[in-house]
């Protein structure tokens, strides 16, 4: 097993014993910006969210990020527990689902409860930063939201002293740049969430014009709106491998070179969720085993691959067909199947087929979906790497799931949608 050749590591951390506080600021020398740590250069290596934190710290990571206070005691237990800090998100709320940013009233209720969610958790040692919401610039058409932001970011300093504060945006626009440069002087650090654009960050955090310090707040793979998408509307899926390769390629052509103003960044997922697919965003699968990307994320932030790595998957095809080649079936008719998967450690590897609608719960910005039920018995029992579907005979759009385990918790993922046709 990968974690257990990996948690050696952990015997020589220690975790934090420190009970109180412990300060973080934000400081420009040599004109580049340097987030301290108890006085002591601090950059992120994050991931976001916060399951498996024991793996974070033995591949090399130090940071949780999360979107709230929800299980904040647990999170920061388990954080103090391992040796890493978290960026604590604020769960402030956003104009797409309803809340009202010209009812005073409301915005001070607001920055009251949050207020006491600050009080509460400041002096926890894991508390690397403040994350004042999430996004609050998708879908939104008030700009007094930067005013709250201000006014939250500003009671954050005057009730705790050693952490700085961040918001965190959906993408980089010139737009709330300027907003934020404006309104928000109490902001310490811009965070961003960025993924098929993570290369032209550095580039972009120039060209708006913010000269201050940046995170990373969120980053992964190709997301659903950047990706090809068939004449049904269903987006294209990259594979594990694929992910892996856009992972480091990005990463290596933006964050790893950018000296002056990056503070870090939070990987996306680091766990599993239903967004779109229930493999689109996740690194790890439902039952916990580590993809291709896993690897990757090792390699980045420690220096060094692991010594088991996970399976490479370099095709899946359905008809003889990609998943980028609108694949239409004939109800009930079978098909041939063909996934292309090799393991670098030549370990035996086992597959796992998955049958699932196309989703229809689906949701912006991250907020909860459901995943859609599992179709049965439309692929032999035992399959292996070439297969057969047998085609729905329902009318209606579907992807078929693949899986391929190496036996040491680890597995490539993809998966292609097709249309079935009626009858």
């Amino acid at each position: 097993m990968k974690l257990l050749s990996c948690l050696f590591l952990l015997t020589f951390t220690t975790t934090f014993a420190q009970t109180g506080p412990v300060k973080v600021e934000v400081k420009q020398a040599n004109g580049r910006y340097e987030l301290l740590r108890g006085g002591k250069p601090y950059f992120i290596n994050g991931a976001g969210g916060g399951q498996f934190p024991e793996r974070i710290k033995a591949y090399g990571g130090n940071s949780i990020r999360t979107w709230s206070t929800n299980d904040a005691d647990k999170v920061l237990a388990e954080a103090n527990k391992n040796g890493l800090t978290v960026m604590l998100g604020l769960d402030v709320a956003r104009e797409r689902h309803g809340f009202d940013y010209n009812n005073p009233q409301a915005v001070a209720e607001q920055l009251q409860k949050l207020r006491a969610e600050v009080v509460k958790y400041k002096d926890n040692p894991a508390v690397l930063f403040w994350g004042i919401g999430n996004e609050l610039n998708l879908e939104y058409t008030n700009p007094k939201v930067w005013d709250a932001v201000q006014q939250i970011a500003q009671m954050i300093h005057e009730a705790d002293p050693n952490h700085p504060t961040s918001t965190v945006l959906a993408g980089l626009n010139q737009k709330e740049v300027d907003y934020i440069k404006a309104k928000c002087p109490a902001v310490d650090i811009l965070s961003i969430n960025t993924y098929a654009g993570l290369a032209a960050i550095p580039q972009q955090v120039r060209t708006t014009g913010w000269t201050g310090p940046y995170v990373v707040a969120e980053w992964g793979p190709t997301g659903h709106w950047e990706s090809p998408v068939t004449p049904w509307k269903a987006s294209v899926e990259e594979t594990s491998s694929q992910k892996a390769a856009v992972y480091q390629s990005r990463y290596q052509a933006s964050i790893a070179k950018d000296k002056t103003q990056c503070l870090g960044t939070y990987v996306f997922l680091w766990g599993q969720k239903q967004e779109r697919t229930p493999t689109w965003y996740g690194i790890f699968t439902e039952d916990g085993k580590e993809s291709e990307v896993v690897d990757v994320m090792q390699y980045l932030w420690s220096g060094k691959w692991p010594q088991n790595r996970a399976p490479h998957l370099g095709g899946f095809l359905l008809d003889g067909k990609k998943s980028t080649d609108n694949i239409y079936l004939q109800a009930g008719q079978s098909y041939p199947v063909v996934a292309t998967v090799t393991d670098p450690n030549k370990d035996p590897l086992t597959f796992r087929y998955e049958l699932l609608p196309e989703s229809t719960d689906l949701k912006s910005g991250g907020d909860r979906e459901s995943r859609p039920v599992a179709i049965p018995n439309l692929i032999p029992a035992g399959a292996k790497a070439q297969t057969k579907l047998t085609a729905p005979v329902k009318e209606g759009a579907y992807r078929l799931f693949v899986y391929a385990y190496d036996g040491h918790d680890n597995v490539a993922t993809a998966n292609i949608p097709f249309y079935v046709k009626g009858k």
